[in-house]
């Protein structure tokens, strides 16, 4: 019987027929950061920008050598996965329909249609994604398609140990430590079940979207209640059923979350820093390196960055997000006077590195005081304590509502 670490060397033989192999790129700011030997293996850089059309590849090549005749192809995905599955019918010659939520973005539709040309149908159904998968599964039975998971299927897990067939022979050995993003789990049970026991590894998961801590706890996949969509290639409600009977023996505590404000700050280290663009799962396996500083120092590490599709329209909310959680920026509540000149006894409060970035004022008759809503930008965290103080010593009534959620989500 063939091993699960052979059916991956052939797929990834398979593979590049269609494309080559990614970068395995020392990283030297990550490594003198971390005190270790830090290689990313790029994944961004493939043809679609993620690792997903290594699944699609390897399931669809496995479907048409058994049945040839097979002429349709079915998914759902609003992301990767549908680009990754474009991609492969368009080389395949075979005909794809990809169901979207009619609330996907047009930078993902069209760049979908960009990898599958003629090849491809694009259906716009449902505003949540759980109906278009419902669609999308009805239309596949309905029309005798072949309906590709985005994980939860062997031939994608195989397919996407690839990823690991490649590091070991990029390296020339196992790493000691591998970072993972963690969505469906596609991805992380591929390169654990291909490497074994002979590494470490560390699970990243979102922190809205800690779907395998939560399967751990439970000892089978279960649903979330809630998941933040922020970090969009690995926001999973539930692990895959086949992906988690990999990784159930997995130890909690390597299971790793990152707080979607945290993920930002590692994006925008890697923008400006490095000139490397990663979508926010993609930044996750480096996110994590500061969760896992004293584990790795001296060791050769591998984190691998997932995907690099960012719509640079969110740019502005990435920065945003990441100043937040930086401490370089707040938002509050400010109790101003209704006289004349208190404006301008507040202004001479900032410091000198405060800058304001959002200022909206309601004067309202018959009131004493009008409330204000201010954003500040400073260049160090510390400002903000002394301008509070400051604040404090005026007899100012402000409230700081940066970490308000519901109420940021409302005013910012």
């Amino acid at each position: 019987m063939t091993s699960f670490q052979d059916m991956a060397r052939i797929a990834e033989r398979a593979m590049r027929e269609v494309f080559p192999e990614t970068p395995l790129q020392r990283n030297a700011h990550l490594s003198e950061k971390y005190g270790a030997d830090i290689w990313l293996k790029r994944e961004d850089l493939s043809p679609v920008r993620s690792y997903k059309l290594r699944g699609a590849f390897n399931a669809m090549r496995k479907v048409l050598e058994e049945h040839p005749e097979q002429m349709l192809f079915v998914c759902a995905s609003a992301g990767n996965h549908a680009q990754g599955v474009a991609y492969m019918c368009q080389h395949f010659g075979v005909k794809g329909v990809i169901f979207m939520p009619v609330t996907t973005p047009q930078q993902k539709i069209q760049k979908t249609k960009v990898f599958g040309g003629e090849a491809i149908e694009i259906k716009l159904i449902g505003d949540y994604f759980d109906d278009t998968l419902a669609e999308a599964q009805r239309f596949c039975v309905q029309e005798e398609g072949h309906f590709l998971a985005p994980f939860d299927d062997a031939d994608v897990i195989e397919g996407q140990a690839s990823v690991a067939v490649e590091i070991a022979v990029q390296m020339g050995r196992v790493p000691d430590h591998v970072i993972l993003p963690v969505g469906g789990g596609g991805l992380s049970s591929g390169v654990r079940g291909f490497f074994g026991p002979r590494c470490r590894y560390s699970f990243v998961e979102p922190a809205g979207g800690r779907s395998l801590a939560a399967a751990l706890a439970a000892g089978e996949p279960v649903m979330l209640d809630r998941v933040d969509s922020f970090v969009d290639g690995a926001a999973v409600a539930r692990i895959g059923a086949l992906p988690f009977a990999r990784l159930a023996d997995v130890d909690p505590k390597d299971v790793l979350f990152a707080p979607e404000d945290r993920i930002c700050t590692t994006m925008i280290e890697m923008l400006n820093l490095e000139g490397i663009v990663l979508e926010p799962a993609g930044a996750l396996a480096v996110d994590a390196l500061a969760d896992v500083a004293d584990d790795i120092r001296g060791k050769a590490v591998v984190c691998v960055t997932s995907g690099g599709n960012f719509d640079f329209e969110r740019l502005p909310e990435v920065k945003e997000r990441a100043q937040r959680y930086a401490g370089l920026k707040k938002y509050f509540i400010l109790r101003l006077p209704q006289r004349p000149g208190a404006l301008k006894d507040f202004l001479e409060i900032l410091g000198p590195e405060d800058d304001i970035s959002r200022f909206e004022y309601m004067k309202k008759s018959a009131r004493n005081f009008g409330s204000v809503l201010i954003g500040i930008e400073t260049m160090r965290p510390e400002n903000f304590g002394q301008l509070f103080a400051r604040l404090d010593a005026g007899g100012y009534t402000y409230t700081d509502i940066t970490s308000d959620e519901t109420l940021a989500q409302f005013v910012i």
